[in-house]
């Protein structure tokens, strides 16, 4: 019997082998992509902006410390974690369905006309029963169930893992995008309070050439209503920086406080040429187009295992022990039992439950693929949306600054006309009033150049290495960034 249960063992393992896994084997969505990015500059290059990382692009020092402790300690990234650590265990138990499930059990009994649970003509007495053994089940895969459940698991996991650097790619970029606003925030208050400096100014020679007699009561009150106007700007900038601050410290996952910086806006770099590669390398590269692919891949999969669900499953059952009467005869050879035992079981009538299970798995693929191409397209989009930005920001920046130039030289005029009597305060006004909003322009176009640089590699998959990924040897002082 054992030579048989063996031969029948290895002839279920390898029909497991061979047999192959039923429903579709995965194939990767088309995507219409583009020839080339709309905006694009130089269509022909394959290098990208991505390549880069964060730190090759983000070189402010200060910046690069914020980003550091917010990949160490931002909330939404440790969540992630936490997901792929559980993605990482589903894999696991899949895994496990291949090997023989062992299990251990025990039974005590103590009864009347009772032994083993079959009566026994023991003449009515009380008697008691002992069995303890080991048990195995295997289910021979003969028809990829568990195959496809393995496949199913494997790609929720790296599912999992692009998810994960889809959240770092938009935790550098957050981070970077406030603290450049931030920035600009800065530069805001610096021109409103050099704007008040020159109102006060101008106020005071009102005021004395008032109690001269040179002007009128109406030349003080146009300047201070300027001043003020101005001034009253300050505390709502300032009520900004403070709240873009706290923005910052939760992405940091630090409660709210300062953000100390040492640079300017007008100090961080921008790369003169920023190549965009090729719009079939962003399929490959952005993690968030990735991670729907692997949904795809683990929703073709589960129609396989919905297709096994049709065919009857096999399965290998042992049990060895022993039985006795007496506990101290439980485990000697006389006492000993054991089984083996070849399964076979399959569905014939479940009400149409299999059927709509499998239809509702080919319409759970149908809608991760159309989720896959959506994200594509969007992803083409967002690249795009981001260079067309950059490159009208550049153009509205420099027609800004030469704005600026002549408002300042504007100014400058004026103030010296009136000096010498040649011109009226409202001259001096109507220049001033009108150099304040360009500046203040010009800043919000400064930093929405650099803005949509921080875009566009977003939008190109970049910002999601680490740096130990790509220098095993890099600082790993950032876990010890405080909160």
């Amino acid at each position: 019997m054992r030579s048989s249960f063996l031969k029948l063992s290895v002839g279920c393992a390898a029909l497991a082998l061979a047999g192959c896994a039923v429903g579709p084997n995965y194939k990767q969505p088309a995507v219409n992509t583009p020839a080339a990015f709309r905006g694009a500059a130089n269509v022909d290059s394959t290098n990208s902006l991505a390549d880069l990382p964060w730190w090759g692009l983000f070189k402010d020092p200060a910046l690069q410390d914020l980003i550091h402790v917010a990949l160490t300690n931002n909330y939404d990234l440790q969540i992630t974690l936490t997901r792929v650590d559980q993605a990482r265990a589903i894999q696991a138990q899949a895994r496990s369905q291949f090997l023989p499930q062992v299990g251990y059990g025990g039974e005590a009994n103590r009864g009347k006309n009772e032994y083993l649970g079959l009566p026994a003509p023991n003449g009515g007495r009380t008697m008691d029963s002992y069995l303890a053994g080991l048990g195995a089940v295997w289910e021979i895969d003969l028809w990829g169930r568990v195959r496809r459940m393995s496949e199913a698991a494997k790609a929720n996991f790296m599912a999992t893992q692009e998810g994960r650097r889809v959240v770092m790619t938009s935790l550098v970029s957050g981070v970077a995008a406030a603290y450049f606003e931030l920035l600009e925030l800065d530069e805001q208050l610096a021109i409103a309070q050099r704007t008040r400096d020159s109102y006060e100014r101008m106020l005071k020679l009102f005021s004395d050439q008032h109690a001269g007699g040179l002007a009128s009561k109406l030349e003080v009150s146009r300047a201070e209503l300027a001043l003020r106007s101005v001034s009253a700007n300050i505390p709502e900038i300032e009520r900004q920086i403070a709240l873009k601050e706290n923005e910052i410290n939760t992405l940091l996952g630090r409660n709210p406080g300062p953000i100390a910086r040492t640079s300017t806006l007008l100090a961080q770099d921008l790369p003169v040429e920023i190549p965009v590669g090729l719009p079939s390398s962003l399929l490959q590269r952005r993690p968030d187009i990735r991670a729907a692919e692997q949904q795809v891949r683990m929703a073709n999969a589960e129609i396989g295992v919905a297709t096994a669900d049709f065919f009857p499953r096999i399965g290998l059952t042992t049990f060895y022990g022993g039985t006795s009467t007496d506990l101290d005869n439980l485990f000697k050879s006389e006492a000993n039992v054991w089984s083996a035992a070849a399964s076979a079981a399959g569905p014939i009538f479940t009400g149409g439950r299999l059927t709509a299970h499998r239809r509702q798995a080919k319409a759970a693929w149908e809608e991760a693929k159309l989720h896959y191409q959506q994200t594509a397209l969007t992803a083409f989009r967002e690249v795009s949306d981001a260079l067309i930005s950059r490159r009208r920001f550049e153009e509205s920046r420099s027609e800004q600054t030469q704005a600026v130039d002549a408002g300042r030289q504007a100014v400058e005029l004026a103030t010296t006309r009136f000096k010498e009597g040649k011109a009226s305060y409202y001259e001096v006004l109507e220049a001033q009033q009108q150099l304040y909003p360009a500046e203040n322009t010009l800043s919000r176009l400064e930093v929405a150049r650099r803005l949509a640089v921080i875009q566009l590699y977003k939008s190109l998959g970049g910002g999601w290495e680490t740096e130990a990924s790509v220098n095993p040897a890099a600082r790993s002082d950032a876990s010890s960034q405080s909160r």
